[in-house]
């Protein structure tokens, strides 16, 4: 189990109502294709080695011994494969029927989870032929022996401390206090359900709403395996609707009406890592639980994964995929950013906003966010101070781009050569104009920081923080200069996602000359401008010098989010990157990512006030309480330890 990931399958086979034999067969067959696929935990439907649509057939002694007849054939099957493997049939104990989940692991009987909500209404008539399931385990009888019986069983896989499954079955997920509560308190990370959920009108919907729902309620992953063809259709149709889902994620989902298994990887590591950040989330209460061991190898798992990850990796994982949903994303963070500034606006007292703007893409969103935020107020754009101070970087396209932006957008747009400023202080202090070091570069920046502050006085007015979040992360900032405002609005927007809401605006502005500007701005080069251009054009080029902000912005989410191993991340790099870097480039960068991040906290520990707009975030008075001189030693030691492709 590489990495965390574990293959986890949702299979509905066809099944013959009250034919044990046919269905046996059929769920064997899934059996030896999900050991194929490497799948280490495989859930079949409520009631499939019978069908659940039996009806008063449930209460006939040869169907129920038929059943458990089948059920040690499956068993013996399981022999030699590294699954667990959860199957549904009715169970007889204690003179009354049970409807069950029988989990089975290597030609061996584990345990027997009774369903404990049975539905009297509507199209079910389950109390007809089932007694309700027993919550404390019991011994129940089998082959000679017992094995243990109840909803409250834990299954732990002797290899992945982490990994501990328990199941429910069907209607158990859809009352007000689901079994699956409980054992995710017990410490439960996945949970299997096998269910018979017929089809009607919307309630795919339903269904799916529901399942992701309570993995994300609960942090769990939750696979849940439904009937489907070949039951009754006297009075009912089953479209054997499959769902994987992780802490509120559909990582895959059957179609309908056909019998298909479906597959995912989930991914561990992050289901322990939100338990384990969410104080809320309470730790294990395993009482009136029994754990049932089981063992895995999970060497051939891996060697599946290797080949293909089921598991989708997005290489912006600040970006939604689908346009649609990353249209709304983009209004939702512009409104937060916007009502952020109105509120602090408005707090101070302020009806004017300062802020430096260079032609390039955080100044252009925060010049955008601030007219957003002064349209909200109802004051006149004019009251927006756009400063532009050109310097021995700036060139004629960015210095224009600046300019124009600012007339369109209403703006008050006022220069301020700092030059002369410039070369007079580097003359008090003895800097070689023709040194362009890092003293050359970060004279500039403080100096336009001091021009924009005294402006800000001059006008009663605010400076509005223009930086972003990924160059807070790699201390992409002069300390004391681009570094400090009065408000931070970019201060949580990755660059990544900057360039998407710049180009949502652009789409949505309806102003053709606006969005000419926008577009340009969004098809220059990501430059602080500060050491002079070659023949009129940029040539110090961010990206060049400290890395792609696509692959720092990936490292960024996994490592404060999750907070993965760096190998982890490395691999999951590779995958997500695919055909765009390749390993010694990814590994290189990542290096620099963290050396950068842990040595420049520092200047994250003294941010202004900025608003938060998603998950990740680097305020010192909120998500990252990071001292500034941590080491970074083991983090840097398990990318050694990786081997090759890391070389920076």
């Amino acid at each position: 189990m590489k990495d965390g990931f574990f293959r986890v399958a949702a299979a509905t086979p066809e099944v013959r109502v009250a034919d044990p034999v046919f269905n046996r067969e059929q769920i064997c067959r899934l059996m030896e294709e999900g050991a194929e696929a490497g799948a280490g935990l495989m859930v079949f439907p409520e009631l499939c080695l019978t069908a659940y649509t039996c009806g008063d057939l449930f209460l006939q002694a040869p169907l129920l011994q038929s059943a458990r007849e089948e059920l040690l054939k499956i068993i013996e099957c399981s022999e030699g494969k590294d699954m667990l493997v959860f199957v549904g049939l009715p169970w007889e104990h204690g003179g009354k029927l049970y409807n069950v989940a029988a989990a089975l692991s290597k030609g061996k009987l584990l345990g027997i989870v009774p369903k404990c909500h049975l539905p009297n209404y509507s199209e079910f008539y389950e109390q007809r032929h089932f007694t309700a399931g027993m919550e404390e385990p019991v011994m129940t009888e089998w082959q000679g022996g017992k094995v243990p019986m109840g909803s409250r069983l834990l299954f732990a896989c002797r290899e992945v401390p982490e990994l501990l499954v328990a199941a429910e079955i069907c209607e158990d997920v859809w009352v007000p206090c689901p079994p699956s509560i409980g054992h995710v308190l017990a410490g439960a990370l996945l949970i299997a359900n096998c269910s018979a959920s017929d089809e009607t009108v919307g309630k795919d919907s339903y269904r799916r709403d529901l399942i992701t729902g309570q993995s994300a309620r609960l942090m769990c992953g939750y696979v849940y395996a439904n009937a489907g063809e070949g039951e009754s259709t006297q009075d009912l149709v089953f479209g054997g609707h499959n769902i994987i889902a992780e802490n509120g994620t559909m990582l895959a989902a059957s179609k309908r009406f056909v019998p298909e298994s479906i597959y995912a990887d989930m991914d561990l590591d992050r289901l322990v890592s939100e338990r384990r950040r969410t104080n809320t989330h309470p730790g294990q209460q395993q009482e009136g639980y029994l754990t049932v061991e089981f063992s895995l190898e999970t060497k051939h798992m891996e060697r599946r994964q290797e080949k293909e990850l089921l598991r989708r990796i997005p290489s912006r994982p600040f970006v939604p995929g689908d346009a649609s949903e990353r249209s709304r994303r983009c209004e939702e963070i512009f409104a937060i950013q916007a009502v952020g500034l109105k509120k602090r606006l408005q707090h101070a007292g302020c009806r004017h906003g300062v802020l430096g703007i260079s032609g390039g893409l955080d100044s252009t969103l925060a010049l955008l966010v601030t007219a957003r935020a002064f349209d909200m107020l109802g004051l006149p754009r004019e009251q927006i101070h756009a400063i532009t101070m050109p310097c021995f970087g700036t060139t004629d396209r960015t210095y224009q781009n600046a300019c124009s932006m600012a007339r369109k957008l209403g703006a008050s747009l006022r220069e301020v050569d700092i030059k002369k400023a410039v070369s007079r202080h580097f003359a008090d202090i003895g800097q070689d104009l023709s040194l362009h070091d890092v003293t050359y570069e970060n004279g500039q920046a403080r100096e336009r920081t001091q021009v924009l502050m005294d402006i800000a006085n001059q006008v009663n007015g605010l400076v509005v923080g223009t930086g972003d979040m990924s160059e807070l992360a790699l201390g992409w900032a002069t300390y004391n200069g681009d570094h400090m405002s009065m408000y931070g609005v970019n201060a949580s927007v990755p660059k990544t996602l900057v360039r998407h809401l710049v180009r949502y605006y652009a789409d949505s502005c309806r102003e053709e000359e606006l969005r000419a500007v926008l577009l340009d701005v969004l098809d220059t080069p990501v430059s602080p401008e500060l050491l002079p251009p070659e023949d009129g054009v940029i040539s110090q080029k961010t990206e060049d010098l400290v890395g792609p902000y696509e692959l720092h912005d990936f490292f960024l989410y996994h490592m404060l989010r999750f907070g993965y191993m760096p190998s982890k991340i490395y691999r999951m790099a590779l995958r997500a990157f695919e055909g765009e870097y390749g390993e010694a480039v990814i590994g290189k960068w990542l290096k620099v990512f963290y050396r950068r991040f842990f040595t420049q906290q520092f200047k994250r520990s003294c941010l202004p006030d900025g608003p938060k707009v998603g998950s990740v975030a680097v305020s010192p008075r909120g998500d990252l309480r990071m001292p500034s001189d941590a080491a970074y030693r083991i983090w840097m030691e398990d990318l050694e330890n990786m081997g090759k492709g890391t070389e920076a």
